[in-house]
């Protein structure tokens, strides 16, 4: 697998996110290996939060969260995605698949870092990632915070929003990052924090990764990721793991998957879900600060 990776001066002027990047070395499941990136933060000893991002973004999504989180005590741990962030960037599409990126993650948490009583913070891909993690290793986890994510099997077709955005990528001949993440948040990002979400693509032949991932989402019944993501929710609908599913007042692509998590997921019943409001499908850059209280919250009543 031929993978290219991001100069380091590219995130010189990175604002509000002056972390030192851990790297860890993984194999490709392709007789090689390549590095992963994250970040971590508050006390080694406190209760793990994994912070999972999504499709366009990185690790750099969760700079508002981290200081509130570390601050009430959590360890924090916020990997980049293979193929975005800091991470390393396979070159051809067909090295992306949904299962590759589950096994990618679940070495650097559970082999690398071998983290347990892990609180999931799942957004966007991070959900359909961390989600999948969850059901095949339920012992490493003690909670789970779905926000604006689910888990497709192809069942349901996706909404005709996300539809749009698929073939927008997958037609663009430049794949504008910064714009994708702007038009998925409710208040403007600064210019500063548009060219964060762009340093680590200098040219096109690095965006392999936020290209492809729409087309990894099952979209059919047949899809090669189906089998998986149905023995997923076989697995979450008896798990009785503390769920909560603070999603946003104003995403239209992953809505109709509140209420679904919320009758499905047995630690979600009878628990109050907070709606995040003034906030679109980016609610970690609407409304960072106050999706993290909301997690804080919920890992010291749990």
């Amino acid at each position: 697998m031929r993978t290219l990776r991001t100069s380091e001066d590219l995130f010189g002027s990175v604002p509000d996110f002056h972390y030192d990047p851990c790297y860890a070395e993984l194999s490709d499941d392709d007789g090689s290996t390549l590095r992963i990136a994250y970040i971590e933060a508050g006390p080694k000893s406190g209760p793990v939060t994994l912070l999972m991002h999504g499709e366009p973004t990185w690790s750099f999504l969760y700079r508002m969260m981290i200081p509130v989180l570390a601050d009430a005590g959590l360890r924090v741990v916020a990997p980049d995605l293979v193929g975005f962030g800091r991470s390393d960037k396979p070159t051809e599409p067909s090295d992306h698949s949904y299962a590759r990126h589950v096994e990618w993650i679940r070495a650097l948490a559970f082999d690398v870092l071998e983290l347990r009583d892990v609180t999931l913070v799942g957004q966007d891909w991070g959900g359909l990632i961390g989600l999948r993690l969850v059901a095949e290793q339920p012992d490493r986890f003690a909670r789970v915070v779905a926000a604006n994510t689910g888990l497709p099997t192809g069942d349901v077709d996706m909404p005709e929003v996300w539809w749009q955005f698929r073939r927008a990528v997958e037609k663009a001949p430049a794949l504008d990052i910064a714009r994708l993440v702007a038009s998925g948040c409710r208040h403007a990002p600064t210019p500063a924090v548009l060219a964060a979400y762009d340093a680590p693509y200098p040219d096109e032949s690095y965006k392999v990764g936020p290209r492809v991932m729409p087309t990894l989402v099952p979209t059919r019944p047949d899809d090669p990721a189906t089998e998986a993501n149905r023995a997923a929710w076989a697995v979450l609908r008896t798990l009785d793991i503390p769920f909560l599913c603070p999603f946003s007042d104003g995403d239209p692509i992953t809505a109709a998957m509140a209420p679904i998590l919320k009758r499905t997921m047995p630690g979600a019943l009878g628990r109050e879900h907070p709606t995040i409001t003034g906030a679109g499908h980016f609610l970690q850059e609407d409304a960072g600060p106050a999706l993290a209280e909301v997690i804080a919250d919920f890992v010291r009543s749990t």
